[in-house]
Parts: structure tokens; C-alpha cells; sequence
């Protein structure tokens, strides 16, 4: 049965897109097979050939719950819902059917006041910093942002995703021929937290070899009326 990722959070521009398709390519460049669910009725499905993972569109009430349960009938399998932004009762009912919940926020006051709240409200859930700061005066007030007010939450705080332009091109509607080796690296380690919280293990080799994908079923399966098959990249 496969594990149902959900990135939520009240506050928008947070990065929760980004980070869900983030993840679903690191897992990916893993030799993971998974599915990035679309939930947010102000964004439009991306096209998912080219993709490391596969794509649904879930934004109706009807169409969600048809896609959690046809993920959880595929063996083996990951699927990161992607919860949108200003949706309270969207955020309760999917931190309902999870089996892992994220938290992405950044490094501004509003931010982790939300994400305070949030980590209350949803005590199973993980705090994802996302679009952290590298350069080092503005890390370390980051940091210190961190340290004052979310210290009592420090275990529930996973390792931040640093500020990379090139993440804007996983939510491009067609992938470029090749993603940048920066994002791939980014990918992989955001993928790695999270099987290492889901307790499923990984060969670290697989995805190091060019061209590598992840064995998709022969036989097509649906989800949501959208064909869920091997993609034609080589």
C-alpha cells in the first residue's frame, strides 16, 4: 500500500507547490515511484511528460478522494498532496488521511507565527524551511528567527531547503531537456528526509546513473480520469 505525503499550511507563497514537486522528482532520481496531486483550484495541472513522477488533478471534493484511493492501491508507491494555501478545512481533512505531514514555511515573522499555529494544530506534522537564505548574515538572523521562536518545536524542524532559482522550472508546464545538477542535489536530499521519517529504505546508487527512472507498471492505471503510465522520456 502506498504512503500519502501531504504538504499543507495556512499561509500561502510559503512554497508548498514547490517543495511537492521537490519532492516527487527526488524521489524520482531515487528509483521512488510517485504521484504529485494538484488540489489548488487557482493553479492548472502541469503536463507530466518528461517528469520523474506522474501527475493528478484532485481539485474537486470527488476527484480527491478518487486519487487517495487509487494511490493507496498502488503497492509501493508515494503520494505527495499538494494542500494550497488559505484552506483551513482542506489542511484538517488532509492531515486525516496522511501518513506524513509538511509544514513548509519561511524565514519572515508571519511565516513562523503560521507555522506555530499549524505545528499546534497538527501536532504528527514536520516544519520544512523552504527559500532559506545562503548568504551567511542573512542565515544566521534566519537561524536565530528559528532558535527564539520555534525552539520548543527543534524535533519537528527538518533540514531547510535553500534558496534555488532553478526550482521555478519544476513548475514549468513542460520540462527543459535537463534539470540543473543544484536542483537535482536539492531534490534528492529533501526525498531522503522524508523516507528516512516514512522508514523506507533507498539504494543511493540508483538515479547517480544517467537516465535512470523508475519502473512504472506496464499496465496503465487512471487516477482521476488522467492516464497514469510510463512516460515516453528516455
Amino acid at each position: 500500500m502506498a504512503d500519502i505525503i501531504c504538504v499543507i499550511g495556512n499561509k500561502g507563497g510559503t512554497g508548498k507547490t514547490t517543495l511537492s514537486h521537490m519532492l516527487c522528482q527526488g524521489m524520482g532520481l531515487l528509483g521512488k515511484r510517485s504521484v504529485c496531486v494538484l488540489t489548488d483550484t487557482h493553479r492548472d495541472p502541469l503536463n507530466p511528460e518528461g517528469r520523474r513522477y506522474l501527475t493528478a488533478d484532485a481539485r474537486t471534493r470527488e476527484s480527491l478522494a478518487k486519487v487517495a484511493d487509487k494511490i493507496r492501491s498502488l503497492e509501493a508507491w508515494l503520494g505527495v498532496i499538494d494542500g494550497g494555501g488559505n484552506r483551513s478545512e482542506m489542511d484538517r481533512r488532509l492531515y486525516g488521511l496522511a501518513d506524513l505531514v509538511l509544514l513548509p514555511f519561511r524565514d519572515s515573522h508571519e511565516d513562523v507565527r503560521t507555522v506555530i499555529r499549524d505545528l499546534e494544530l497538527f501536532p504528527r506534522a514536520y516544519a520544512v524551511p523552504m527559500q532559506w537564505p545562503t548568504n551567511a548574515w542573512q542565515r544566521e538572523a534566519a537561524e536565530k528567527t528559528v532558535r527564539d521562536y520555534l525552539g520548543p518545536y527543534r524535533d519537528r524542524i527538518l533540514e531547510p531547503v535553500f534558496t534555488l532559482s532553478a526550482t521555478k522550472l519544476l513548475l514549468q508546464d513542460q520540462l527543459p531537456g535537463a534539470l540543473p545538477t543544484p536542483l537535482a542535489n536539492a531534490c534528492r536530499g529533501m526525498a531522503h528526509q522524508v523516507l528516512d521519517l516514512l522508514q523506507l529504505s533507498v539504494d543511493d546508487d540508483i538515479g547517480e546513473q544517467e537516465g535512470a527512472r523508475p519502473q512504472l507498471p506496464i499496465a496503465t492505471q487512471t487516477v482521476a480520469g488522467r492516464a497514469i503510465a510510463p512516460s515516453a522520456r528516455p
